[in-house]
């Protein structure tokens, strides 16, 4: 221990602003390698998540950003003439969510309402840790079967009911609890594919045609904005466009997901290759500045070195040391992230952000622990490679040679 500290404080620490830079340099390395890899695995999943709309035949709407919106020019009859031609001429999967509501729970949290109909439901195949499917027949004037989050199923469990005094029906209405849908399960965003909304505090409710005549502007409108049309031509869908406009007043694009994945790709993996490139940089830096400290600390205390600490320390002794500190150094990285990462995470619960609050290990999800794994995978390259330069140059100096060996 006492070779390790002389050497660590001599060699590394030597010049103070240069180990302290370096540890700061590692430290953003790790970091823009962590958060580059949640990215990575983020976007893999939106891509498992959504290739099921990846097909010929289906498009996804989209509201043009030159269309202006004048909410003066659109009314019940304009909304409820689109939704006759969506249901007369198409298929389409409808879901749309963002509504809040405060709804009584243990955390305290606002309750955010999605709604479905049954196309949509049958696309995603929600995973349920608790109870049964819902039915999209139910009577529309009694009980409304919905899914519920993780985070309100200690509240209200399965079977009990949930009463709302306003709704988009614009009366009050009484919800019953079907099922539970599994920790942590989410709803990527169809542009933006590392993108997630999380259910643990929310409630899916499900729509039916009834529901839907029944239900007010916001909601039509806001469904339309990401409606899904199923096996469908680009004929019809300009046929769709042109009803929209006509009672609308607005103008929609209409996209496959290919489209949708060709656009996000154009900015995200550009994305990408700066970070990649910014990392590298990093790693060069590193390199160079480790094994120049270095070697600017032997050469400073050769005399030293020898006389003192050098006789009876063999090479593989000086390498575990050197592999040891960057051990120690990697292992304080590492749990500075974990730290920042559990903070941003908790930092959901006391903003009281029911989209993105999560639940796991120490407050990190499974993407976040494997996002570390691959950071650990990361410091042990740059170890090596840090480590391995540093002996290669001091073992070309003459009397570090003859010593070692």
């Amino acid at each position: 221990m006492k070779i390790f500290r002389f050497i660590v404080s001599k060699i590394f620490l030597r010049k103070a602003i240069l180990g302290i830079g370096m540890i700061l340099l590692l430290c953003m390395a790790n970091y823009i390698t962590f958060t580059a890899a949640r990215s990575i695995l983020s976007t893999f999943q939106g891509y498992q998540e959504t290739k099921y709309i990846n097909q010929e035949g289906i498009y996804i709407a989209n509201l043009d950003p030159d269309s202006h919106m004048d909410m003066g020019l659109i009314n019940e009859n304009g909304t409820h003439a689109v939704y006759d031609y969506l249901n007369n001429n198409f298929n389409y999967a409808f879901y749309t969510d963002g509504f809040i509501v405060s709804i009584p729970n243990t955390d305290d949290m606002e309750i955010s309402l999605g709604y479905m109909n049954e196309e949509y439901y049958k696309l995603n195949q929600f995973e349920l840790s608790q109870g049964a499917d819902v039915d999209f027949n139910y009577q529309f004037d009694g009980e409304i079967p919905v899914l519920i989050g993780k985070g309100l199923s200690t509240t209200y469990p399965v079977g009990s009911t949930i009463k709302m005094e306003e709704s988009v029906l614009g009366r009050p209405i009484t919800l019953k609890v079907q099922g539970v849908l599994k920790q942590n399960a989410y709803h990527s965003n169809y542009y933006a594919l590392n993108s997630k909304t999380y259910y643990n505090f929310s409630i899916l409710v499900p729509v039916n045609e009834e529901f839907m005549n029944h239900a007010n502007i916001d909601l039509r409108l806001n469904g339309l904005m990401d409606i899904t049309i199923l096996q469908s031509t680009k004929e019809q869908i300009a046929d769709l466009g042109e009803v929209i406009k006509d009672n609308l007043g607005l103008i929609f694009n209409f996209f496959s997901q290919q489209q949708n994945y060709d656009y996000f790709n154009e900015y995200y993996l550009h994305a990408l290759k700066i970070i990649c490139i910014i990392t590298f940089i990093l790693l060069v830096v590193i390199t160079c500045l480790s094994v120049w400290n270095a070697l600017v600390s032997v050469r400073l205390m050769l005399k030293d070195f020898t006389i003192n600490l050098l006789v009876g320390l063999s090479y593989s002794k000086l390498k575990k040391i050197f592999y040891g500190y960057f051990g120690i150094l990697s292992f304080i990285n590492l749990i500075v992230i974990f730290i920042i990462t559990a903070f941003d995470r908790y930092g959901c619960w006391l903003r009281k952000d029911a989209t993105f609050a999560t639940y796991g290990l120490f407050g990190l999800i499974g993407m976040d622990w494997l996002a570390l794994l691959l950071v650990a995978a990361s410091d042990i390259l740059i170890g090596v490679i840090v480590v391995e330069s540093m002996l290669w140059k001091i073992k070309k100096i003459p009397i570090s040679l003859g010593v070692l060996q």
